[in-house]
């Protein structure tokens, strides 16, 4: 079944993706596979994936080093947003999704080619986020996912894999789905299907158990400028450095860790395990300080907001007007978010300990109830009465009404 000629895939050097080069080129009349990877901080050797993709049939295969982009342009302006799926996942891996769509419609426009393709089955999120963002980057642009539609078990995919030189894993299969960048990794599958189960300790890899975390505490600083962390313990740090020290010292004090039962944008609902340590650190000293820097009034409307903008990232409308527009609402909220938060680390808990900042809108003679309290008392009454007056003629009413 030809769909396309050249077809540039999003490549993770995994049983699917490999198997999909060969799947493309014999069953639906693929000339030319050409195979991206991205490097998010995920971890992994990524030359060898480079060249398994080469092996596996692939006309070229592409790296593209994109943690520094990944941070910058996707996760800093999630942290603005405070965005936390369900008020509890900040959408460590739901974030990299409109990133790797954006490299591949741009390889696609480099390369000539008529069609990008991914690995995603017909049962997650991350299909409907690779299909709409590029859709919406590029919407002519032709859009292969194989994986949803060849209806092969995983033995199937692997015997078929090994007709074109694909070898097996040599390894028995890990029971666990597990997914990571920069920001986190995400853990499901296997018996973590039960949502009864308790996570076993060999999941974890960013983050300590309690049992084997320091007995005394850690104090970090983190420093931000228009809502932009950019400072650790008074040192300016390179984005990536930041993200990455830090994950180490909060997981470290077993910071991070998110055991939960979430709404799939598909309508199931999915048990999942995520380690966020930075990320879940840096969300929370920078609502801490916005409570310093913002009005009661821009506060409490843009928390309502942040519900909206995280389920709008969860279901893959990263490049929706939307979410465009709380974008520009949320830029502007943040020209006032500088200052210092400091953080108290200690047996999995982190606690805002102190925060200060030059844009503060805390007055100490306002709020004091010492001597230099300039708070005007008498003004009150007034403000009570008046403020008061709907609820005291409606009450007034009712009595009338015989209520």
């Amino acid at each position: 079944m030809g769909r396309a000629k050249r077809v540039v895939l999003a490549y993770s050097g995994g049983v699917d993706t490999s198997v999909c080069i060969p799947y493309l080129k014999q069953e639906w009349g693929v000339e030319e596979v050409i195979t991206l990877a991205a490097d998010l901080g995920q971890g992994d050797e990524l030359e060898p994936i480079r060249q398994k993709a080469l092996d596996s049939g692939a006309t070229e295969s592409l790296v593209v080093d994109a943690r520094e982009q990944f941070v910058l342009e996707y996760a800093f302006p999630a942290i603005q947003g405070n965005a936390l799926y369900e008020n509890r996942y900040p959408l460590s891996t739901a974030l990299a999704r409109p990133l790797i769509a954006k490299l591949l419609v741009d390889a696609a426009k480099d390369y000539g080619a008529d069609a990008v393709a991914h690995g995603c089955t017909g049962k997650g999120n991350d299909q409907v986020r690779f299909d709409v963002a590029i859709a919406a980057l590029n919407p002519e642009l032709n859009v292969l996912a194989p994986a949803r539609e060849w209806g092969m078990s995983r033995e199937q995919t692997i015997a078929y894999g090994e007709r074109f030189g694909i070898a097996a894993p040599v390894k028995k299969s890990s029971p666990y789905s597990i997914d990571r960048n920069i920001l986190g990794r995400s853990i499901e599958a296997g018996p973590l299907e039960d949502p009864w189960t308790e996570p076993p300790e060999e999941i974890y890899l960013m983050t300590r158990s309690i049992a084997n975390t320091p007995d005394l505490p850690d104090y970090v600083d983190i420093g931000y400028e228009k809502g932009i962390p950019v400072t650790l313990n008074g040192q300016s740090l390179a984005p990536i450095l930041l993200i990455e020290q830090l994950n180490a010292i909060v997981g470290t004090h077993g910071i991070g860790r998110i055991d939960m039962v979430e709404n799939r944008l598909v309508g199931i609902k999915s048990r999942e395990i995520y380690e966020v340590p930075a990320l879940s650190v840096l969300i929370q000293a920078h609502r801490d300080l916005e409570s310093l820097t913002l009005t009661a009034d821009v506060t409490h409307y843009k928390r309502g907001i942040e519900e909206t903008y995280s389920q709008l990232v969860y279901n893959g409308l990263w490049y929706s007007p939307l979410k465009a527009a709380l974008d520009a609402f949320i830029q502007k909220t943040q020209e006032r978010v500088d200052g210092l938060v400091r953080i108290k680390l200690l047996k999995g808990t982190g606690t805002i300990v102190g925060r200060q900042s030059h844009t503060s809108l805390y007055d100490t003679d306002l709020a004091t109830y010492g001597a230099e309290d300039t708070f005007d008392h008498k003004a009150a009454e007034g403000f009570i009465y008046v403020w008061g007056m709907p609820t005291r003629v409606w009450s007034e009413k009712s009595r009338q009404m015989g209520g």
